[in-house]
């Protein structure tokens, strides 16, 4: 595949992610095992939609989709720390189990807005899920936890796996490190 050749490196295989979202799954699945309610998984649109995707099949548990898409990043690289609602969620999460289903946490700036935005919406719980985590890049206002994390990755430029950059990559079945003359200002 083309894409391939603007990778530097891969940085996480598709046999390993395959395996973490399969674990995720099982943990997941463990702890709401006890609880009848059904579980709202929200995917957080575009970047989230194949690792919600894998996720979803891994859990066994009664589960409901939803879909936001929230955007802060404008055309650049870096947070510009003003999130937007572009597509809001279609159900109400009153008394719900929620759990959003993030691909990435970069800087959390967007993930804690989101996540106190759904709070006040009156969900019975809230927890985070991502694939991929840069804590050395968390702002420190941001109040994050995450609750279910694939992987913690240096701070590089990655795609695949539905992440992008300009729209591409997304399919890839690998996290990579993009070249950095294919992003260079």
């Amino acid at each position: 595949m083309k894409l391939h050749e603007d990778l530097e490196k891969v940085l996480i295989s598709e046999e390993e992610i395959k395996r973490r979202v399969a674990e995720m799954g099982r943990q997941i699945t463990e702890d709401y095992k006890d609880d009848p309610e059904p579980l709202v998984l929200v995917c957080i649109l575009k970047g989230s939609v194949v690792f919600y995707a894998d996720l979803l099949r891994a859990i066994d548990h009664d589960c409901r989709l939803d879909f936001m898409i929230v955007k802060s990043y404008g055309a650049g690289r870096e947070s510009s720390g003003n999130v937007q609602f572009v597509k809001d969620l279609s159900e109400s999460i009153t008394g719900k189990h929620v759990l959003i289903v993030e691909d990435i946490i970069d800087s959390g700036l967007t993930l804690t807005f989101l996540r106190n935005n759904l709070i006040t919406r009156g969900a019975k719980s809230l927890k985070i899920c991502t694939l991929l985590d840069k804590p050395e890049r968390r702002n420190p206002n941001s109040t994050i936890t995450v609750d279910y994390r694939g992987f913690v990755i240096p701070n590089e430029f990655v795609v695949g796996y539905g992440l992008d950059y300009d729209e591409k990559y997304r399919n890839l079945p690998e996290v990579g490190v993009l070249k950095p003359e294919i992003y260079a200002d």
